[in-house]
């Protein structure tokens, strides 16, 4: 077992997940990330994290199929004997108007953007009960507080994610195991390169477009910083949805 404390972060390879995993084996942690597809990005992810001092691994598993959860979740425990916290951060997008979007863009989206929180939280949640201990994080998004036009599959996952991040926390508190969620704003990742952001700046009051790094600064804080936080949904935006 790690003497340092470790976080497992889903679709920690690229983007919000991989700012995540820097920030916070700056701060000390070992960080696992999970991830699917993309295998030399998660290699490379792991190496910079090294560099840091953090003992991390990348597990490959879909985290929308609960039983790979199950025995990924399985191999990370038997390697690092404990998980002090854990970010619920695998998503997609397949954007579209409701009247065509499909069952099967619909469902993708719901699969990983929220079915996937329930399968890796329900491993872990059960590991943190028998710690009692531990540090949850949501990754949301103000779509889920206020809507987007075109994202009703993405709006629908990210709102239950709120939900989500609210009940667990009221049922987990007691067991000294904190939830809370981030709900990022308009950030400059590969997921969003494709949407027309053109004039976007003027609607935010910083007059900026996040990046990832601005998210997992706010994740560290609730992971190693909110000791008294628990049942809230940060909203990282810029100050465009207040």
């Amino acid at each position: 077992m790690t003497d340092k404390k470790t976080v497992l972060i889903t679709g920690g390879s690229r983007g919000i997940g991989k700012a995540c995993a820097l920030e916070l084996a700056k701060a000390g942690y070992d960080v696992i990330i999970n991830y699917v597809g993309n295998v030399d990005a998660a290699n490379q992810t792991v190496e910079e994290l090294k560099t840091l001092g953090s003992n991390s691994k990348a597990f490959r598993f879909d985290v929308t199929d609960a039983d790979a959860v199950s025995a990924g979740i399985s191999e990370i425990i038997e390697t690092y004997g404990k998980l002090d916290a854990l970010v619920n951060n695998a998503g997609i997008t397949r954007d579209g108007l409701f009247m065509r979007m499909n069952s099967e863009n619909w469902n993708a989206v719901i699969n990983t953007n929220l079915n996937s929180a329930y399968n890796v939280t329900n491993f872990v949640a059960k590991l943190m009960i028998k710690q009692r201990h531990g540090a949850i994080v949501n990754m949301s998004s103000i779509v889920g507080i206020y809507g987007n036009a075109g994202q009703a599959n993405y709006a629908a996952a990210k709102a239950g994610l709120i939900g989500f991040t609210k009940a667990l926390a009221k049922e987990l508190g007691s067991r000294n195991i904190r939830v809370n969620a981030v709900a990022p704003g308009f950030i400059q990742t590969d997921m969003t390169k494709d949407l027309k952001l053109d004039g976007v700046e003027e609607h935010i009051p910083l007059r900026r477009l996040g990046q990832p790094e601005d998210i997992a600064k706010a994740v560290k804080f609730l992971i190693e910083d909110a000791e008294y936080v628990t049942g809230q949904v940060l909203a990282v935006d810029g100050g465009l949805v207040v």
